[in-house]
């Protein structure tokens, strides 16, 4: 610690080149900060201990189809409060980019998702209305739907009656009563029996059901159970937690750990060029200075010790910075996700860790050809500028 002050004079010797290449390396780790703050989510699913809402759908895959008869074997499991169902719709309005969550569902969902709220005249409207749809506000306010409205949905999977054409009447609009999830309101339900009667390919299936516990300390002993009345059949099934239900339906669209390394790779691959460029650089135009310090008794291993903790010290400075900003960003992150990622209030701590150990490694790195350089000197040849 006694040279910190001549590491840090080093350092800060050009200034503009220090805080350019300083900004690299705060980008670069930011980005890494929210991109692995994404991976981990999409890999923690986590323990179904503690959670007060189960999802039960197909062990094989999200896609596969249950039969709705299970409903009344899993209302009968000991633990089980109450049980609503949905099955999967897929279809567009207008426009694929005018793409949102849809989905037929069972006349109580607003009876087990209390988190949304919406009149009770709507929602009874929404349970006796055979077409009936109900969206969330801010989906309502983006498309400039009200009450009353046809909702013209494109089916992209089940067709009626040889049509893709679905008009839904808007019965209800919802909204989260937590505005921190308000991204939540960007979907559409509609009544299964309608789309059940209708639909021309598949008959009293659904999708997944959604199971509301009587004691949340036993819902690993609940899941068990729901899922040996299907063991061995057809159709087994895999109880899991809301997050862990959510980030599985993401997954099936990209391998998003995969995707996150590939960019990381490419992003700290370049920052190594552009430090390691800095770095060799900066020794270049301190020859001179670096021999007189081994004039002055600064031993060979002192003058390569000195060149790494300067280029540790950068990447440090940087990567700290750049982690810490993705910190504050990760919350917004979460509560936008529309539950996809855990509403997190900090980073995780294996991403520091890995954060930590990255920025190590890449100075120690970058610096190592330009401490070698430093530490071969030959203080004569240096101060003759040879």
């Amino acid at each position: 610690m006694k040279y910190l002050h001549l590491i840090w004079a080093q350092l800060f010797r050009s200034r503009t080149r220090t805080a350019l290449t300083l900004l690299s390396v705060i980008t670069a780790f930011m980005l890494f900060g929210l991109l692995d703050s994404v991976r981990v989510a999409f890999n923690s699913g986590g323990s179904v201990d503690g959670a007060n809402r189960l999802v039960v759908a197909s062990r094989l895959s999200i896609t596969q189809t249950l039969p709705i008869r299970l409903l009344q074997q899993i209302e009968g499991v000991p633990g089980v409060r109450q049980a609503t169902y949905a099955m999967w719709f897929g279809g567009i309005y207008q426009d694929m980019r005018n793409f949102f969550p849809n989905f037929s569902v069972a006349p109580n969902y607003f009876e087990v998702y209390t988190e949304y709220e919406a009149p009770s005249d709507q929602v009874e409207a929404f349970k006796n209305t055979r077409t009936a749809a109900a969206v969330g506000e801010a989906l309502a306010l983006k498309h400039g739907w009200k009450i009353g409205d046809t909702i013209p949905m494109q089916a992209t999977i089940f067709p009626r009656d040889g049509s893709n054409d679905w008009p839904l009447q808007l019965t209800t609009i919802f909204k989260a009563k937590d505005r921190a999830r308000a991204g939540e309101e960007n979907q559409l339900v509609m009544n299964w029996s309608y789309f059940d009667e209708a639909n021309d390919y598949i008959k009293n299936q659904v999708s997944w059901f959604t199971v509301v516990l009587d004691d949340p300390a036993q819902a690993s002993q609940v899941a068990q159970a729901i899922d040996a009345l299907s063991a061995n059949s057809d159709h087994e099934t895999k109880s899991q937690t809301e997050s862990a239900f959510q980030q599985a339906f993401a997954k099936q669209f990209a391998d998003i750990g995969l995707i996150v390394t590939a960019i990381m790779g490419a992003v700290f691959f370049t920052l190594v060029l552009l430090t390691g460029n800095t770095m060799a650089q900066a020794v270049r135009e301190r020859v001179p200075e670096l021999a007189t310090l081994k004039t002055l008794g600064f031993t060979d291993a002192s003058v390569l010790g000195l060149v790494l903790a300067e280029s540790v010290l950068l990447v440090l400075l940087g990567g700290v910075l750049g982690i810490g900003l993705a910190s504050i960003i990760v919350p917004a992150l979460g509560k936008a996700s529309g539950g996809m990622m855990p509403a997190q209030t900090m980073l995780a701590p294996q991403t520091w860790l890995v954060g930590l150990a990255l920025m190590l490694a890449i100075g120690l790195v970058v610096g190592l050809l330009p401490a070698l350089r430093a530490q071969r000197l030959k203080i004569v040849d240096a101060l003759a500028g040879r």
